[in-house]
């Protein structure tokens, strides 16, 4: 599993699956739309502390700056 996702992609996606848990666990997010965004922000929580998006990989899509180009 090779990493696809930048540091600042990943701070951003950690901070929104917070932020999303927050408003879950205060009552703000109930019902369909609190089930279904609790559901996004453990995606974003995992993805972001692992480095890899599945949805990135199927896409072809890469926020990390290619080693390569920046030498």
């Amino acid at each position: 599993m090779k990493k696809n996702v930048h540091s600042v992609d990943q701070v951003f996606r950690i901070l929104l699956a917070v932020i999303l848990a927050v408003l879950i666990f205060s009552g703000s997010l109930t019902g369909f739309w609190g089930i279904l965004l609790g559901i996004f922000a453990v995606v974003f929580l995992v993805t972001g502390v692992v480095g890899f998006c599945p949805l990135y990989m199927a896409l072809g899509i890469s926020t990390l700056k290619d080693k390569a180009k920046t030498s």
